[in-house]
């Protein structure tokens, strides 16, 4: 089953309650989404460390072919 944005935003509100989190279904059919997630606690992190730790706070939807969460396009940012 496809999760819906508000799912996708709240397992990742759970690790990151002050961030500012925008969620796109990039496709329109519910499995293709995007995310921009901006936070402070990425501060001195380099990219691929934010998106680590993004992902892993999605507790392992996106894992494998039965994963709830078919495809994410990941940005994340410090706020400025």
């Amino acid at each position: 089953m496809a999760m819906q944005a508000q799912d996708i935003e709240n397992l990742i509100r759970e690790k990151f309650p002050q961030a500012q989190i925008t969620i796109t279904d990039l496709a329109g059919d519910g499995n293709h989404w995007a995310a921009e997630v901006i936070d402070e606690s990425f501060r001195g992190q380099n990219r691929v460390q934010q998106q680590r730790a993004v992902y892993a706070a999605l507790k392992g939807k996106m894992d494998g072919p039965a994963g709830e969460l078919h495809a994410l396009a990941l940005t994340t940012k410090v706020p400025e």
